[in-house]
């Protein structure tokens, strides 16, 4: 009896000591051929041997993989222990149900998370709205303010919120006790939602080393003295080593994400960070003010407004 392998074309396979004994059990092949021909193992040497005589459960790597979000990361504010408990646990059973990676990092006070929040980005945020301090509400919409496209979903035992909730613009709006399937349809719905492509990474090679760092890091980016200063949200500046392209080819790649711009001939500026934009100059958080070349106006205004009213798209 022969057993078709056709549909493992082009895969890497590492043999077990009992599938051929001319083969040293750990010898990595690649199988090659094509679907309704006879298959065959090609080693690396080119060594050719037929395998007709075991089943496809043989292999290792048929395993099915967990899917992975790049750095999908949630947070849980609730004041109340129990309350935040059971937000998290049910969280995490919908992100080990769906076989999903992520970080969920839970917050008992809205203080924390607003201090949290001035340096570190959350896609998806689930929001209790009765907290001291500061309510849900406000919280809200500090959090739609740094960030207009993170995901929200409250969760409170308060149905008379609902209608000032959506001043932050919230995903769903979910009364207490929550029934588990819907949390679930709702996280489903934020996810598939969640921009990710800010999880890209851009090397910076610097005097002594090569620093890797996130897009969603990088606040601006300026062109001095033949090198780039990258500033961070947190406050720290990263400075390249002397580049010999210009500066819109080393910039070339964090250009591509959408929320990027060159609003100068010597600065790029992420428009998520952007607080107050004026015809001569973005501000950003932090106070940090970045030119606009005034023959680029029509064009970075333009580019801008699109981006508030999310009609950009990865260039």
């Amino acid at each position: 009896m022969r057993f078709s392998y056709s549909f493992l074309v082009g895969r890497i396979v590492t043999l077990r000591p009992r599938l051929c004994k001319d083969y040293l059990p750990g010898q990595q092949f690649k199988i090659c051929g094509a679907v309704n021909k006879e298959t065959r193992l090609v080693h690396p040497n080119l060594i050719r041997k037929e395998l007709t005589r075991y089943p496809i459960n043989a292999y290792n790597h048929l395993k099915k993989p967990r899917k992975v979000i790049p750095t999908l990361r949630i947070a849980v504010c609730d004041d109340m222990y129990d309350e935040l408990q059971s937000l998290v646990s049910l969280t995490n059973q919908y992100l080990s149900f769906n076989s999903l990676v992520a970080e969920v990092t839970q917050f008992s006070h809205p203080d924390e998370l607003l201090t949290t929040i001035e340096a570190e980005n959350f896609h998806l945020y689930i929001l209790d709205i009765v907290m001291p301090m500061v309510n849900g509400l406000e919280l809200g919409k500090e959090i739609r303010r740094l960030d207009r496209e993170a995901q929200i979903i409250y969760a409170t035992t308060e149905p008379q919120f609902a209608l000032q909730a959506y001043a932050a613009s919230p995903i769903n709006y979910l009364v207490k006790p929550i029934e588990k399937q819907t949390l679930f349809d709702t996280l489903t719905l934020a996810i598939s939602k969640a921009d990710l492509a800010e999880e890209q990474a851009f090397a910076v090679k610097t005097a002594d080393s090569l620093r890797v760092i996130k897009l969603s890091d990088i606040a601006c980016c300026e062109y001095r003295n033949h090198a780039v200063i990258f500033s961070l949200i947190d406050g720290e500046e990263v400075l390249s080593r002397t580049i010999r392209e210009s500066f819109s080819e080393y910039t070339s790649a964090i250009l591509k994400n959408k929320h990027f711009l060159q609003c100068h001939t010597s600065y790029v500026v992420n428009m998520r960070r952007v607080e107050r934009f004026a015809r001569d100059s973005f501000t950003l958080y932090g106070y940090k003010v970045v030119p606009i070349a005034s023959k680029q106006y029509p064009a970075v205004r333009d580019a801008y407004m699109d981006f508030l009213m999310g009609k950009g798209g990865n260039r």
